[in-house]
């Protein structure tokens, strides 16, 4: 076991990354048929991340399919925003899989968006002496 102390960290954006990445490669499938243009382009995005990097650690963060504290602030936040393509939707379970079978962290939580989930462990990052990259669109 590594026992160096924490100095960087990564903390990816990953719905940005996973829109970025369905709309900017062809739809790619399996021989099943199932999509996977976005979980192509979001690992190969991650793993580009990490040559650069070179972090101690990293962290990807999700937003939740709720209302955020936004919301109550604003009743038309993100109203005009289209829904997700169903050619996406199908992606995200299977990439959530691949995430947890690489042991690679992912924070989600109900009431907040990936956005505000980075800003807070960036402070964090912040207050402790660590380097901390955020990776988003």
């Amino acid at each position: 076991m590594d026992h160096r102390k924490l100095s960087s960290v990564l903390l990816v954006d990953g719905y940005s990354l996973v829109f970025r990445a369905f709309h900017a490669l062809p739809l790619l499938t399996t021989p099943e048929g199932d999509y996977t243009n976005a979980i192509h382009g979001f690992f190969s995005m991650l793993i580009k991340a990490l040559s650069d990097y070179r972090p101690d650690a990293l962290c990807v963060m999700l937003d939740v399919h709720a209302p955020t504290f936004r919301h109550s602030l604003y009743e038309e936040y993100k109203g005009t925003r289209k829904p997700m393509p169903e050619e996406l939707r199908m992606q995200v379970p299977v990439l959530k899989e691949v995430l947890d079978a690489l042991n690679i962290p992912r924070y989600e939580l109900a009431g907040w968006e990936a956005d505000d989930l980075i800003g807070t462990i960036s402070r964090k990052c912040e207050t402790a002496g660590w380097e901390c990259v955020a990776v988003t669109g």
